[in-house]
């Protein structure tokens, strides 16, 4: 790994994975606002909890109710995913607090974790990791931050969210002893962002995402439709955001001739966000319309199972991108991938033999793969990836920044 001008410390990637057994608390959102990040903790202290003693700090509402996109849905029992009883859940945070600090502080004390790793995706959790910091830092517990967006999109187009941002995150970055990234494009974006006597002092590692395989396996119902062997399924599935490009995926279909058409079906699964409705208008719309259901809510990892499970391929035409819960559910569930070539997403697929990588924005080679799918659409992948790489990068990061 080169080193860069900034002297950032970069973990040897290649140093063994220790067999120590460690104390690790995580800091993450709980299950009442539902999203990727919300299982990434869970299913991260249940494969650290196999060979650590793991304890779990989750913040349960991260803004008020009624400003979350998602906000109909809170509290509602959408995953099937859950803690294993060996780890230890501490108190929740939410983000007014009232009250709950005082029991955070006694359970950190008491605790004593080798190591924080706070995971970081929205500034809405800035003045909480602030203050779990600060109590660390007093504790002498070594504290990390785990990078899954830099800042999250909608947030960066909101003035006073970035200008919150920039002014609050250098005080954490100095009070942290080290970054964990998912892979090399956000190292060098983490670099960049950052002045570098922000990050000097920090060891920075890659703990690459790891598999999404937790999705409720699925049986048949008497009432499912036959698949028509002749028909190609694709799937887009996540949130409809602006920076999804799920708009570029039905500009491809609606390109598609009658007879090509005919080849697939497309199921469209997702919760509209930041009021983005092009995909739906273009949907309604399109030439090929009775070829293509809407889902058009967040739906149940029941529900999510099955439409994976009837899917030949996944089409992710995101045009940015660090880590896709739906890419490592795809590749969990061993089917096509389709994707553009954008951001860490290229990392992320590296080893999988079902991916196919587009140039982003291209909507002309997007349809051209989906033309070339359908006489390899039967064919299905292994996963290369586990969540061993995550652990060995926690374990070395306790052996550079931990306190003996």
């Amino acid at each position: 790994m080169i080193q860069d001008a900034s002297a950032v410390h970069r973990i040897d990637a290649n140093s063994t994975e220790s067999t120590t057994r460690r104390r690790i608390c995580l800091v993450g959102p709980g299950f009442r606002f539902l999203g990727g990040l919300s299982v990434y903790t869970c299913r991260m202290a249940n494969a650290l909890a196999e060979h650590h003693d793991v304890s779990v700090i989750l913040l349960d509402r991260l803004i008020p109710t009624r400003l979350y996109p998602g906000g109909h849905r809170a509290g509602k029992a959408l995953t099937s995913i859950s803690y294993h009883p060996d780890v230890t859940m501490g108190p929740a945070i939410d983000w007014h607090w009232r009250g709950q600090l005082r029991r955070v502080w006694a359970f950190l004390r008491d605790e004593r974790p080798d190591i924080l790793v706070l995971q970081w995706w929205t500034a809405a959790t800035l003045h909480s990791y602030l203050t779990l910091a600060v109590m660390a830092r007093r504790l002498n517990i070594p504290v990390v931050l785990e990078f899954h967006e830099l800042q999250d999109p909608g947030e960066a187009a909101i003035p006073l969210a970035a200008q919150y941002r920039r002014r609050l995150m250098p005080a954490l970055m100095k009070k942290l002893a080290g970054a964990l990234v998912h892979n090399e494009h956000d190292r060098r974006l983490l670099l960049d962002s950052y002045r570098p006597q922000d990050l000097r002092h920090l060891r920075i590692d890659i703990a690459p995402h790891g598999p999404y395989d937790h999705l409720p396996a699925t049986v048949p119902s008497a009432d499912e439709p036959s698949v028509d062997p002749d028909v190609t399924r694709l799937l887009f599935f996540g949130l409809i955001r602006p920076y999804k490009g799920l708009e570029d995926l039905i500009e491809a279909f609606d390109g598609l001739t009658d007879d090509q058409a005919r080849q697939f079906s497309l199921t469209v699964v997702g919760e509209t966000w930041e009021n983005w409705t092009k995909p739906a208008e273009a949907i309604a719309v399109n030439r090929h319309r009775d070829r293509i259901t809407f889902v058009n809510r967040y739906v149940t990892d029941e529900e999510a199972a099955r439409y994976y499970a009837q899917a030949d391929a996944i089409v992710l035409p995101y045009r940015r991108g660090s880590a896709s819960g739906p890419l490592q559910i795809a590749m969990s569930s061993g089917i096509h991938v389709l994707m553009y070539g954008v951001g860490g997403l290229v990392e992320a697929v590296d080893g999988y033999a079902g991916a196919t990588v587009l140039p982003a924005g291209d909507v002309d080679a997007l349809r051209a793969a989906l033309i070339a799918l359908p006489e390899r659409a039967h064919e299905r992948f292994a996963d290369p990836h586990s969540w061993d790489a995550n652990r060995a990068a926690l374990d070395r990061m306790v052996d550079a920044v931990g306190v003996a």
